[in-house]
Formats: structure tokens, C-alpha cells, sequence
């Protein structure tokens, strides 16, 4: 069954906190529902699902909504076969839906619009009852679960989705930090002037990395061949304009990306919880829920 956006992201944040979720359906149609029977979505639940109807005057009802699944065109039919049957009384039904839902139900004279309210309840589509059934297909079996199970499930797959994409991150930054280190290293000690007499290849690569043994101590892991190549590949325009304070700026601020990486991953949880908050506070306008969440009398069935 669908839920509301706003409720699931937040029922993330519980999970995260170490708190049970606590989620009931949401319809785009709205109307209202009676989930006390839910049972969190597990086989053997069951969920009632109202429109919602306005008494105009002592002789007109307004629908404002239908219940999930149901169409204007469906519903209609139902109120019409119940009258047809002698259920309800009325004098005809106008459909005025256009952008919202409003179906006018005139009524005849003398019955109380209260009663025609119970009666479209027991005997239309304005009423109608769901049973829930929460499968997921985890390994290649279908499993039964509840919905906070899982959405736990799901929390927990974000919360790895996440530690993975910082560990990138971190390790786009090393490289980063790296290679932008072994440049400056290069260009400040002039290390290409001593590649000028080599004829081979090499003895380019030997020559620089010699150049750069001094220096192998600041680095944060080893140099390679890739490395040196990449080093070779350097524009003379570029040594020409190096300016060493931009590539000292440019390292600080790869070091201070890097510590904020780190520091994330150290405190995943209280990463994925600002990363929730940051989706509903971006995503959850206009997201609010429609459907009404109400406890239904029980109708009994009579005639109108």
C-alpha cells in the first residue's frame, strides 16, 4: 500500500534513532481510513477506507473524495445500483469532478441525510476494505514482513549505500590530495629541468623519481609509475604560471574536504540522519498527508 513521503523519511530518522516507526497507509485520493486493524501491513490485516461526504442542505450530499482504488465512475455505479435495489433513495447523481473530486447526490424527499450517509457507507463504494499483504523478494524468496521491518531494511541498506559513497569520496580525495602534492613538489624543486638529457623514457621515469625521493616522506602512500607518467604529462604553460600560495590553498582545502569525509564516516548515524532531514526538508512540501486518520463506527445496515 502507499504511504506518505513525509512519514516514511521520518520513520527513517526514528530508525536511526534507535526508535519503532509507527506507519499507516496514505492514499493520493485521500478521504479518511480506519487502520486499527492494520497490523502493519502483515497478511490478515485489514484497512476501511471512507470518502469523505458533506451535507450540502437537507436534501443534497457532496463527495469529496473516493477511496483508493475506486473511481468517480465506479463509485457512481455502485450508488446507482443501490438505488436501483431499494437500499438508498435518491433523486439522480450529478459528477461536477474536474480537478477535484465532487459528486452531488440529491436526495428524495423526507430521508435524513444522516441516515443516507450511513446507508451510502454500507451499501456503495463509499466504503470499501483492503487487506494488506507486505511481500518482498530478499535472496530470491518471497519473504512476508511488516512495513516497519521494512522500512528498517531499507534505512539500513541507505545507511550502507552511503558509508560506501563517502568511501569514494575519501578516496577521490586522497588521490586528489596526492597527486596535487607530488605537482608542487615537481614544479617548486624543478624536478622536470632534470629530465632534459634523458633519451629514454626510462630514464625519464628513473630520473624524476630519483628527484622526488627527498621529498617521499610528506607523501601519504607510495609513487608509482602512473604516477610519474602523469607528472611528464604537465603543460609547460602550467609550470610556467604555478603559483605556489593557489597550490598550497588548493591542498588546505582538499585536507579540510578529507577531515569533514572522515569525520562523517566516523559518525555515520548522525550523517544519515542530517542526509533524511536534508531530503524532507528539500522534497517534503506539498507532500503532506491526505488521508484522514479516523476510527469508523460500525455501520448497521438498513434500508434508508
Amino acid at each position: 500500500m502507499p504511504h506518505n513521503f513525509c512519514e516514511l523519511i521520518k520513520g527513517s530518522i526514528d530508525v536511526l534513532n534507535g526508535k519503532n516507526p509507527k506507519l499507516l497507509p496514505d492514499f493520493a485520493s485521500g478521504g479518511m481510513g480506519d487502520f486499527t486493524q492494520y497490523n502493519k501491513g502483515q497478511k490478515g490485516g485489514k484497512v476501511r477506507l471512507r470518502a469523505e461526504i458533506e451535507v450540502v442542505d437537507k436534501s443534497t450530499l457532496s463527495i469529496k473524495s473516493v477511496p483508493y482504488n475506486t473511481t468517480t465512475g465506479s463509485l457512481i455505479d455502485t450508488i446507482l445500483k443501490a438505488n436501483d435495489s431499494g437500499k438508498i433513495k435518491i433523486k439522480r447523481v450529478e459528477d461536477n469532478t474536474a480537478r477535484k473530486v465532487e459528486i452531488i447526490v440529491h436526495l428524495k424527499q423526507g430521508v435524513s441525510p444522516d441516515v443516507a450517509i450511513d446507508a451510502l457507507y454500507a451499501f456503495t463504494n463509499c466504503e470499501v476494505s483492503i487487506s494488506p499483504n507486505c511481500c518482498v523478494i530478499i535472496d530470491k524468496i518471497p519473504m512476508f514482513l511488516s512495513v516497519d521491518e521494512l522500512l528498517k531494511m531499507s534505512t539500513n541498506n541507505t545507511v550502507e549505500l552511503l558509508q560506501k559513497e563517502l568511501e569514494i569520496q575519501q578516496k577521490v580525495l586522497e588521490e586528489k590530495w596526492h597527486f596535487s602534492s607530488l605537482e608542487r613538489i615537481f614544479i617548486e624543486n624543478r624536478i622536470y629541468r632534470d629530465i632534459e638529457a634523458c633519451e629514454t623514457w626510462e630514464a625519464v621515469l628513473t630520473t624524476i623519481d630519483k628527484g622526488l625521493d627527498p621529498f617521499k616522506s610528506q607523501l601519504k602512500r607510495e609513487v608509482v609509475e602512473d604516477d610519474l607518467v602523469r607528472l611528464t604529462e604537465i603543460k609547460i604553460k602550467r609550470i610556467s604560471k604555478f603559483d605556489s600560495l593557489k597550490a598550497d590553498e588548493l591542498i588546505a582545502k582538499i585536507e579540510g574536504d578529507l577531515d569533514e569525509v572522515k569525520n562523517n564516516l566516523s559518525h555515520l548515524t548522525e550523517y544519515a540522519i542530517r542526509y533524511f532531514e536534508q531530503i524532507l526538508k528539500n522534497h517534503g512540501e506539498g507532500r503532506e498527508r491526505r488521508t484522514v486518520i479516523s476510527q469508523f463506527d460500525t455501520i448497521k445496515a438498513r434500508r434508508v
